[in-house]
């Protein structure tokens, strides 16, 4: 007794599925082989997706976006579209990869070598715009954690450029003593839709509803879970608390912003507290003693500069550099204090997401 045709035919499709399985599988194991991963798979990349993703972008492939000056290295967009293509983004990703990277390339500490640092940094990428919603970029619940492609790809695509084409590797040229979990991804959009305030995006000085993209080093991120209080100072002081624990300090130096929870940023908005109200307020009161400096082994023994004065240390002098940001879920009072690295503060910078609609990408040849 013979199969019938329309059973060999299937017998034969499940084998050429598995073939190409298989094929799939050997180019990830080749590309760990090559040292090519951030230690998870990536995705193969052929000629025609590369270009796919090129279109999508009125950028000249060979432009250059991102380099270490000091290694004698640079990215263009045909590298940084690759490496795109490897974390798992989707063409109309790549824009917002190319804006991440002029966002970071203003940032003095990527210049200056902080990829290789001992802390680690992790890049926390802002994204404001109606891109969010075009790409699925989550803005609410859990976004700071896992499960939505364009947070996790995006961010992942930075890294990757980072470790393939400017080829600062763990234990090689980083030189990070623990490093951070977010290096693997930390983009998230902001939640304007629920914030009580302007969006990071125009308070740098874009218009209302640009796409946009605003990026710095972190060196972690300390969760401020308060849902015990309706007072506005109340909860404000428990921000100066973790702003100015100890172990943030380094000599006269240290940093903090704010990824702030909507129940909490409505909570400030509420009170009558702008951002620049409440990045005041924290400077000011965001102080540790000198007596509780020298009690942890970081007295400061007479040094003088910015911050310094007669209570202690004011762990972020200059309020302009505390960002703030609002994003999350609207169903419990908590947000995260993060510290971007670096003495020189983050350049404050907002860039333009440039794309190429879905009909100028059927002009050029490009994928839909």
């Amino acid at each position: 007794m013979t199969a019938s045709p329309a059973l060999a035919g299937d017998a034969e499709g499940a084998a050429d599925d598995a073939a190409r399985l298989v094929y799939a599988r050997g180019a990830i194991e080749h590309a760990y082989a090559q040292g090519w991963t951030d230690g998870l798979p990536v995705v193969p990349v052929t000629a025609g997706v590369l270009e796919g993703f090129l279109a999508a972008t009125p950028q000249h492939r060979d432009e250059v976006v991102a380099t270490a000056t000091h290694l004698g290295r640079a990215c263009t967009v045909e590298q940084a579209a690759v490496n795109a293509a490897m974390a798992g983004c989707l063409p109309e990703h790549l824009p917002v990869v190319l804006a991440a990277w002029d966002a970071l390339m203003r940032q003095r500490v990527v210049t200056g070598g902080g990829w290789q640092s001992t802390s680690g940094p992790a890049p926390l990428i802002v994204v404001n715009g109606p891109v969010r919603a075009d790409l699925g970029i989550n803005s609410a619940g859990g976004v700071l954690g896992p499960g939505f492609r364009a947070n996790a790809t995006i961010a992942r695509a930075v890294g990757l450029v980072v470790r393939n084409v400017l080829g600062i590797r763990p234990q090689e040229l980083e030189q990070s003593t623990q490093g951070l979990p977010g290096r693997f991804s930390l983009c998230i959009g902001e939640n304007e839709e629920e914030s009580p305030w302007e969006p990071l995006s125009v308070e740098l000085g874009r218009a209302p509803g640009t796409d946009a993209v605003s990026a710095m080093l972190l060196r972690t991120c300390e969760f401020v879970d308060n849902r015990h209080t309706s007072d506005a100072e109340e909860l404000l002081w428990d921000f100066a608390d973790t702003i100015a624990r100890t172990g943030a300090a380094i000599g006269r130096h240290s940093s903090a912003g704010l990824v702030l929870g909507v129940e909490h940023a409505q909570l400030l908005a509420g009170a009558g507290f702008g951002k620049a109200d409440v990045q005041r307020w924290l400077s000011e009161h965001a102080v540790r003693s000198h007596a509780e400096l020298e009690r942890a082994g970081k007295g400061l023994h007479g040094e003088q500069g910015p911050g310094i004065d007669e209570n202690g240390l004011h762990m972020v002098p200059d309020p302009a550099q505390i960002p703030i940001v609002v994003a999350g879920a609207r169903n419990a009072a908590m947000s995260m204090v993060v510290r971007p690295f670096g003495f020189g503060g983050w350049s404050r910078t907002s860039h333009p997401v440039h794309r190429h609609h879905r009909e100028e990408r059927h002009r050029r040849g490009g994928a839909t």
